[in-house]
């Protein structure tokens, strides 16, 4: 939405006014098509660049007002969330050092952002998903205090309720409830923008859906969230899921979520892209208008088109059509690549970018009209499959054969992606130096993700899951301040980590969430067996619907069993008559050093973890002896 000055819709009379302002840039796009206002040549390029901001324990760091305080740069803006910022990168004419012109922006805008960060004790990482991303992270109290960002939240919690339950399943699965769009800032992501004339469009947003499988297989970082390894590119799945606003019904109904890939090609030209958005989609923000779009028009002068934009900023298609005015006053289109992870490293993603640019440049030479050759279907199909498995699927390709998709990419998508980038006279050292980036990754099969999976199969059996994120994050930033694509980094290890001290973590990245648990009504020999089975000292009481009821241990069956001769056989005694109820608990936000405090206060040696009076793990003195295990680690890496 950049600098719009948008907010929520309140009225009915503000709904019909901000769409009567929608179908009229629809009319006024439609009529400088037929009329030729845009701009045909050259082609540009351009990109944005999301960041992740950390502080010393790698954590997100809430600092991005203060930030663009110090940059005073306005190509600096901001994100849903405050440990998010972007930079949105000059366009350039596609041809020559572009690619290379491209590169050494995004190197500048780091060392810019680094220069500033020195003031907070912040750093920066490029990453499709931070590591280690907290859920307590996406408490409202970080969402960027503008109202464009505070109307949507709104909107979409107007449309779905307060709640919403997310399940993404891979190697792991998650399982939690949304209260807000926030979890939405977890994704960051490197977009890149492509030129494209009218007369052009239909054909080339096709060859985007087509390509988008195959880019994004190469392209991959984003496996872990909240510890729990999910997709190959994690991103697509949780981003669909934090913005939909459907809700559950009893039919068997077709609904397409605001995140989406498309539902068929594209027939007749971008207009129709936009009226189906505009007729599937609620309006959700608005804004202010002085100037009528038909009588600019009229005047000769090209309108913005600002209700049509701020509608577009709410659909979110994984390639979106984009409307804008050139320096010199003209309109162009571009295609909006929104499939490409942040990171692993600048030169990584320039590898995505340029082999993407390229494929867009010169697949239509191949084949004048992909929708004869391929069923929308399977570019589907294809494009989802990249996001569960990456580099491990096979694609159903041109005339609905199969083949191996690092195969594809070499043996087909390479050479093209070159001709393309030859057709544009790119330099040749740009053109090798990228694509043999890819070529060299695809042939490892070590993409960003990749990398994460294998070290974290490395570190699981020596620590915890937090030590893990804390590992990955340390070494990517390291990794990527060397500028060393990530085919050719070594696995991370916990010798990764500096300065990093377990006692300021917090609850939920160290607690127990792999629980066995018995209800009420439950009888103590099957508790007790549980325990034996499992060689737990604590079982939590919970009731169907998650809420913590009580808690039973060892102490309270041994006396259970001690008396249990003289009970009349004739009482049944259940796990509610003997267990400790209102147990003391902590929140799952809370220090490691608060929780150890109040189980010390508190005699205990288990502390059930509790958000909004229902179980989400146990911390206990298991937890606290890996604790300590990981401080001493530390500390001992520091003589």
């Amino acid at each position: 939405m950049g600098s719009l000055n948008v907010f929520e819709i309140t009225s009915r009379k503000q709904l019909n006014e901000f769409t009567r302002r929608l179908l009229k840039d629809i009319h006024a796009l439609e009529r400088m098509i037929e009329e030729d206002w845009f701009n045909h040549t050259p082609i540009h390029i351009g990109a944005e660049q999301e960041f992740c901001i950390i502080d010393s324990h790698f954590k997100p760091a809430p600092k991005s007002m203060e930030l663009l305080k110090i940059l005073e740069n306005n190509d600096f803006t901001t994100e849903l969330a405050l440990f998010n910022i972007e930079n949105n990168l000059p366009p350039l004419v596609f041809e020559g050092d572009c690619l290379a012109q491209m590169e050494r922006n995004l190197n500048d805008r780091m060392k810019t952002l680094r220069s500033a960060g020195e003031h907070f004790n912040v750093d920066f990482v490029l990453a499709g998903i931070l590591p280690t991303i907290r859920k307590s992270d996406l408490e409202l109290q970080n969402l960027t205090p503008i109202e464009r960002y505070l109307a949507l939240s709104r909107a979409i919690s107007k449309v779905r309720g307060k709640t919403y339950e997310m399940k993404i399943t891979g190697l792991d699965e998650l399982n939690i409830k949304i209260e807000s769009a926030m979890l939405e800032s977890c994704n960051t992501s490197f977009q890149v923008h492509y030129q494209v004339s009218p007369e052009d469009f239909v054909t080339k947003y096709n060859l985007a859906q087509v390509l988008a499988g195959p880019v994004l297989a190469a392209s991959c970082n984003s496996p872990i969230l909240f510890g729990k390894r999910l997709w190959s590119e994690t991103r697509i799945a949780l981003f669909q899921q934090s913005i939909d606003t459907r809700v559950t019904g009893e039919h068997i109904r077709d609904r397409c979520p605001r995140v989406m890939f498309g539902n068929d090609w594209l027939k007749d030209s971008i207009v129709e892209m936009y009226k189906e958005d505009i007729a599937r989609f609620r309006v959700m923000m608005m804004t202010t208008f002085e100037d009528d779009v038909i009588e600019l028009l009229d005047q000769g002068k090209t309108p913005p088109l600002t209700a049509l934009s701020i509608h577009n900023s709410t659909v979110y298609r994984w390639n979106r059509a984009c409307y804008g005015i050139s320096p010199n006053g003209k309109p162009h289109l571009r295609i909006e690549n929104r499939i490409l992870p942040s990171g692993p490293t600048v030169i990584d993603q320039m590898a995505n970018a340029a082999f993407w640019f390229g494929l867009m440049s010169a697949f239509d030479q191949k084949y004048p009209d992909i929708t004869e050759h391929l069923e929308f279907d399977h570019a589907k199909d294809n494009f989802f499959s990249a996001a569960r498995d990456g580099l491990n699927t096979d694609f159903t390709w041109i005339g609905g054969k199969k083949i191996a998709v690092r195969k594809l990419i070499t043996k087909e998508l390479l050479p093209i992606a070159e001709q393309g980038l030859r057709a544009y006279q790119i330099d040749e050292k740009d053109i090798d130096k990228y694509l043999n980036i890819i070529e060299e990754r695809v042939a490892s099969g070590q993409t960003g993700t990749q990398w994460m999976i294998n070290s974290h199969a490395r570190m699981i059996k020596n620590t915890t899951r937090e030590e893990i994120a804390v590992a990955l994050t340390s070494c990517m930033l390291t990794n990527q301040k060397k500028g060393t694509p990530v085919h050719q980094w070594e696995l991370a290890t916990l010798d990764c980590i500096e300065g990093w001290f377990p006692h300021t973590m917090l609850v939920e990245e160290f607690m127990t969430t792999d629980l066995f648990t018995a209800q009420q009504n439950d009888i103590p020999e099957l508790v007790a067996d549980i325990m034996n089975w499992n060689n737990v000292k604590h079982i939590p009481i919970e009731d169907d619907k998650g809420l913590l009821k009580g808690m039973v241990d060892y102490s309270i069956l041994l006396k259970y069993y001690s008396k249990k001769m003289n009970i009349n056989p004739g009482i049944n005694v259940v796990i509610k008559d003997i267990m400790t109820i209102n147990p003391i608990t902590i929140a799952p936000e809370a220090t490691v050093d608060e929780a150890l405090n109040v189980m010390k206060a508190e005699g205990v040696d288990c502390l059930p973890v509790v958000k909004n009076k229902k179980l989400v793990g146990i911390i206990s003195e298991g937890d606290f002896l890996k604790i300590t295990s990981s401080l001493m680690k530390v500390l001992a890496s520091k003589e």
